[in-house]
């Protein structure tokens, strides 16, 4: 999968490393914006305690 990504970004190498970045950056963005978010919300915590016996 990977290498099928980087045949098709388009430029030198810099460009495709610049490009992969900022995907990188775009993806991280989105999961912590809205994924994790709306997945803590669907998990449900469950608070434990360990205690000294």
């Amino acid at each position: 999968m990977y290498a099928a990504l980087w045949r098709i970004l388009p430029g030198p190498l810099w460009v495709r490393i610049l490009l992969v970045l900022v995907l990188l950056a775009a993806v991280l963005y989105v999961l912590s914006t809205w994924i994790f978010p709306w997945v803590d919300s669907i998990v449900s915590n469950q608070e434990a305690t360990v205690g000294a016996p």
